[in-house]
Protein backbone atom coordinates (compact mmCIF):
# COMPACT_ATOMS: atom_id res chain seq x y z
CA UNK A 1 0.00 0.00 0.00
CA UNK A 2 1.14 3.35 -0.89
CA UNK A 3 1.46 6.36 1.52
CA UNK A 4 -0.65 9.78 1.21
CA UNK A 5 0.61 13.12 1.12
CA UNK A 6 -1.98 15.51 0.75
CA UNK A 7 -2.64 18.73 1.76
CA UNK A 8 -5.83 20.87 1.19
CA UNK A 9 -5.40 24.63 2.59
CA UNK A 10 -7.72 27.87 2.26
CA UNK A 11 -5.95 30.90 3.91
CA UNK A 12 -5.11 34.40 2.62
CA UNK A 13 -1.80 34.93 0.62
CA UNK A 14 0.29 37.32 3.09
CA UNK A 15 1.71 38.94 0.29
CA UNK A 16 2.10 38.85 -3.53
CA UNK A 17 3.02 35.71 -5.30
CA UNK A 18 6.51 36.19 -7.07
CA UNK A 19 7.17 34.53 -10.20
CA UNK A 20 10.84 32.96 -11.38
CA UNK A 21 12.12 30.70 -14.04
CA UNK A 22 13.59 27.46 -14.28
CA UNK A 23 16.77 27.30 -16.51
CA UNK A 24 14.57 24.79 -18.39
CA UNK A 25 12.10 28.32 -18.68
CA UNK A 26 8.90 26.30 -16.11
CA UNK A 27 7.64 28.91 -14.19
CA UNK A 28 7.41 28.53 -10.40
CA UNK A 29 5.31 31.01 -8.19
CA UNK A 30 6.32 31.13 -4.67
CA UNK A 31 4.12 32.82 -2.12
CA UNK A 32 3.05 32.71 1.58
CA UNK A 33 -0.35 31.41 3.06
CA UNK A 34 -1.95 32.57 6.48
CA UNK A 35 -4.69 29.97 7.70
CA UNK A 36 -6.76 30.48 10.79
CA UNK A 37 -7.17 27.94 12.87
CA UNK A 38 -10.00 28.53 16.68
CA UNK A 39 -8.22 27.72 19.64
CA UNK A 40 -9.29 27.63 23.08
CA UNK A 41 -7.32 29.94 25.71
CA UNK A 42 -6.46 29.46 28.93
CA UNK A 43 -9.53 31.44 30.36
CA UNK A 44 -11.68 29.57 28.28
CA UNK A 45 -12.03 32.12 25.42
CA UNK A 46 -11.83 31.21 21.63
CA UNK A 47 -8.93 33.15 19.51
CA UNK A 48 -7.54 32.80 16.22
CA UNK A 49 -4.36 31.24 15.88
CA UNK A 50 -2.41 31.77 12.90
CA UNK A 51 -0.26 29.50 10.94
CA UNK A 52 1.86 30.46 7.46
CA UNK A 53 2.84 28.30 4.99
CA UNK A 54 5.51 28.44 2.25
CA UNK A 55 3.30 27.83 -1.30
CA UNK A 56 5.09 26.52 -4.53
CA UNK A 57 3.10 25.86 -7.82
CA UNK A 58 4.84 25.76 -11.07
CA UNK A 59 4.52 25.86 -14.61
CA UNK A 60 1.32 27.76 -16.72
CA UNK A 61 -0.93 27.82 -13.71
CA UNK A 62 1.87 29.67 -11.99
CA UNK A 63 2.04 32.36 -14.72
CA UNK A 64 -1.56 32.34 -15.33
CA UNK A 65 -2.40 32.80 -12.11
CA UNK A 66 0.09 35.08 -10.80
CA UNK A 67 -1.72 38.79 -11.22
CA UNK A 68 -4.57 37.19 -9.22
CA UNK A 69 -2.40 36.00 -6.38
CA UNK A 70 -2.29 39.41 -4.32
CA UNK A 71 -1.90 40.04 -0.68
CA UNK A 72 -5.18 39.30 1.44
CA UNK A 73 -6.27 37.40 -1.42
CA UNK A 74 -8.11 33.88 -0.43
CA UNK A 75 -7.16 30.80 -2.30
CA UNK A 76 -7.77 26.93 -1.81
CA UNK A 77 -4.31 24.95 -2.16
CA UNK A 78 -4.11 21.43 -3.02
CA UNK A 79 -0.98 19.99 -2.74
CA UNK A 80 2.11 17.87 -0.96
CA UNK A 81 4.59 18.36 1.47
CA UNK A 82 7.73 18.35 0.27
CA UNK A 83 10.63 18.84 2.52
CA UNK A 84 13.68 20.31 2.03
CA UNK A 85 17.28 19.46 3.16
CA UNK A 86 20.46 21.57 2.84
CA UNK A 87 23.78 21.88 4.65
CA UNK A 88 24.91 25.50 5.22
CA UNK A 89 28.48 26.47 7.24
CA UNK A 90 27.86 22.98 8.69
CA UNK A 91 24.24 23.63 9.64
CA UNK A 92 21.87 21.09 8.77
CA UNK A 93 18.64 22.92 7.99
CA UNK A 94 15.41 21.67 6.75
CA UNK A 95 12.14 22.97 5.55
CA UNK A 96 8.56 21.74 4.74
CA UNK A 97 6.98 23.61 1.56
CA UNK A 98 3.22 23.00 0.17
CA UNK A 99 3.89 22.14 -3.74
CA UNK A 100 0.38 23.08 -5.29
CA UNK A 101 -1.10 20.91 -7.58
CA UNK A 102 -3.80 23.63 -7.69
CA UNK A 103 -5.23 26.65 -6.73
CA UNK A 104 -8.37 27.81 -6.75
CA UNK A 105 -9.39 31.98 -6.24
CA UNK A 106 -12.05 32.72 -3.74
CA UNK A 107 -13.93 35.12 -2.59
CA UNK A 108 -15.07 38.36 -4.96
CA UNK A 109 -12.82 41.36 -3.57
CA UNK A 110 -9.96 40.88 -1.72
CA UNK A 111 -10.07 41.91 1.80
CA UNK A 112 -6.80 44.25 0.98
CA UNK A 113 -8.56 45.73 -0.97
CA UNK A 114 -11.82 46.84 1.27
CA UNK A 115 -9.29 48.42 3.92
CA UNK A 116 -10.81 45.62 6.39
CA UNK A 117 -8.41 43.92 8.73
CA UNK A 118 -7.46 40.57 7.71
CA UNK A 119 -8.22 38.94 10.90
CA UNK A 120 -4.50 37.41 10.97
CA UNK A 121 -2.10 38.05 13.80
CA UNK A 122 0.98 38.54 11.35
CA UNK A 123 3.35 39.06 14.44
Amino acid sequence: MADINRVTLVGRLTRDAEVSYTPGGMAIAKMSLAVNRSVKGGDGKWMDEANYFDVQLFGKQAEGLKPYLTKGKQIAVDGYLKQDRWEKDGQKHSAVKINANDIQLLGGKDKAQSNDDYGYDYN
